[in-house]
């Protein structure tokens, strides 16, 4: 996480009145559940009501990102007044945009070049402005962050899969150190699956924690000895009563550095003589879970029924 390219974004959605954690990068792409009319837009190729959109006459310092992603798209810079009732664009990010024509024969569109999100047209020879080129961008695609947003503090994730989500959540949020914690589905093979998807076991999907931290005030590696301290690595496909392959226990490393560590704690358990069945595996995508899963046990004031911490390091 060096850059604004692939630091963790928080950034308030007004839309769905919801904080939402974004993080761009495209080997483990991440992916915002969105509303109807973010999907109508954004994965059906709509388009907004002219003069509706929140960032139309929007001029504040910062960066434009991709609402399903988070991928950075535009700097504020590049962006100018054109009265057409779009938010509008002289130039993007290298590499973030697609320009692909439109099945009308006439117009380009724009997609964002990490996850495919339909962003809008680009026109030239306007002469609007001297690149003589116009990005015509629906603001339902994207999310505005602060150029202040730039400043703070690096964070670095982890992600794993321990069992019931629940709980790895319950444990995670109270290590010190940690920033954010929300649960979802990786390692599957079908997209956005829902958790009765994941339920049939059909999907390949396991229940997962995605773990926002400090390194300034925790390590990956503290983190990865609590994930296997708070759930049972030798038990396959299960974790208490809950049974099935979405129960799975894995880690899902997003560097080399993590695959490493995981795999050093591993080999330290079983000279331990635990028979540690823990996976350890690329992270792919991460489809952040149904609300009502997002810290389950502080809304239901409980404590997890099958994750208890025993020490093993």
């Amino acid at each position: 996480m060096k850059s604004l390219l692939f630091i963790v974004l928080t950034i308030l959605i007004t839309s769905t009145g919801c904080t939402q954690t974004v993080q761009p990068n495209k080997s483990a792409m991440y992916y915002r559940p969105l509303s109807k009319e973010e999907e109508r837009v954004i994965i059906h190729k709509g388009t907004e009501a002219p003069f509706t959109g929140k960032y139309n006459n929007f001029f504040e310092k910062g960066t434009y990102v991709c609402k399903q992603c988070g991928a950075p798209l535009y700097n504020s810079s590049s962006k100018f007044k054109s009265d057409c009732g779009w938010p509008s664009f002289d130039d993007e990010i290298p590499g973030a945009i697609l320009h692909i024509p439109d099945p009308d024969g006439i117009r380009t569109e724009i997609e964002c070049a990490n996850c495919g999100a339909h962003l809008g047209h680009i026109f030239v020879g306007e002469e609007l402005t001297p690149k003589n080129t116009r990005h015509c961008v629906n603001s339902v695609s994207i999310v505005f962050i602060p150029a202040a947003a730039d400043k703070q503090a690096k964070t670095d994730t982890a992600i794993f899969a321990g069992g019931c989500f629940w709980g790895v959540e319950y444990y995670m949020k109270k290590a010190p150190g940690v920033i954010s914690c929300e649960v979802g589905y990786i390692g599957g093979h079908t997209r956005n699956p829902s958790y009765r998807e994941v339920c049939t076991h059909t999907t390949g999907h396991a229940e997962a924690a995605r773990i926002v931290f400090d390194p300034a005030k925790t390590t990956y590696e503290k983190l990865a000895r609590l994930f296997f301290e708070i759930h049972d690595p030798t038990q396959l496909n299960q974790q208490g009563p809950d049974k099935g392959d979405q129960y799975r226990t894995e880690v899902f490393y997003l560097n080399m550095e993590q695959k490493a560590i995981a795999e050093k704690l591993i080999g330290l358990l079983k000279q331990k003589g635990y028979k540690v069945v823990t996976k350890v595996a690329p992270a792919t995508t991460f489809w952040v879970a149904e609300d009502y899963h997002q810290d389950y046990y502080a809304k239901e004031k409980g404590t997890p029924y099958c994750h208890f911490y025993t020490k093993r390091f």
